[in-house]
């Protein structure tokens, strides 16, 4: 199964408290944090809720 690599580029103080709860429980706590996700539906709605934060690369 391949795998996201999801490395936050801006912070998301000022945004909505979704939007920050979906950084942390993306595992991302401040500017240029990576984490190493699964491609499932859950975590591509996550990294759409939040898609002007972060930067999202295909690891295989």
């Amino acid at each position: 199964m391949s795998q996201f690599k999801v490395s936050q580029i801006r912070s998301g103080i000022g945004g909505k408290q979704n939007q920050r709860d979906t950084l942390r429980t993306l595992g991302l706590k401040r500017v240029g944090d990576v984490s190493v996700k699964e491609d499932r539906p859950e975590v591509r709605g996550m990294l759409k809720t939040v898609a002007h934060l972060v930067t999202v690369e295909e690891v295989d």
